[in-house]
């Protein structure tokens, strides 16, 4: 199993470019986590409370929850990968089932601050984007799919989005073996990228 990370800032186009790898390979190829299902339950938090949690922060995320899962699938196990809603900011009851496939995408803006996920990986990836770029997306998202106003997601963006990513995530720029500008418009720096991961795996 081939393991890659993709890091970012929040709308930096991650997912864009895990969708436009993973478009490469058949689907019984890869499977996909992404660190958004491991957030830490709030649910003994009011909906106030838990919408004033810094999500982008490290403490956030179940990470030993998340290593055991990884490593599981790199053993051949599947996992139940949990679910979590950003409506309700709270871990959900059901869960996603996934299998071992021969490449594995880690997705998260978190996903490069933990070394012992570091170490699991064999590519480590940062997809980077202009921060104006960034924000507008965020807006879009967080009010199309997430429940908040425009007030809302500036405060939080303001608060706590643009400080950890200053403090934790740009910083984990040092650890990835590739960079991909402009995110998920960067078609040249995402071809090359797949077609490094094709070569690996003929190699094996």
């Amino acid at each position: 199993m081939l393991v890659i990370g993709i890091a970012g800032g929040t709308g930096s186009g991650k997912t864009t470019v895990v969708n436009k790898i993973s478009e490469k390979f058949f689907d019984n190829e890869v499977a996909i986590l992404s660190h958004d299902s491991y957030y830490y339950d709030n649910s003994n938090l009011s909906l106030e409370e838990r919408r004033q949690k810094n999500f982008d922060h490290p403490d956030a995320i179940e990470f030993d929850l998340m290593i055991d899962h990884v490593k599981k699938l790199k053993n051949g196990d599947a996992i139940n990968e949990p679910v979590y809603s950003f409506i309700s900011c709270t871990r959900q009851t059901e869960t996603n089932s996934v299998e071992p496939k021969k490449v594995l995408i880690i997705e998260g803006i978190l996903c490069l601050t933990n070394k012992m996920l570091r170490d699991l990986m064999d590519i480590k990836v940062y997809v980077d984007c202009d921060s104006d770029v960034r924000l507008a997306r965020v807006i879009q998202r967080d009010i199309q799919e997430r429940g908040r106003d425009v007030e809302q997601v500036l405060k939080r963006y303001n608060k706590t989005v643009r400080p950890s990513h200053i403090q934790f995530i740009e910083p984990t720029k040092r650890f990835a073996d590739i960079i991909i500008p402009q995110g998920g418009k960067n078609k040249i720096a995402i071809q090359i990228l797949t077609n490094h991961i094709l070569q690996t795996l003929n190699k094996t």
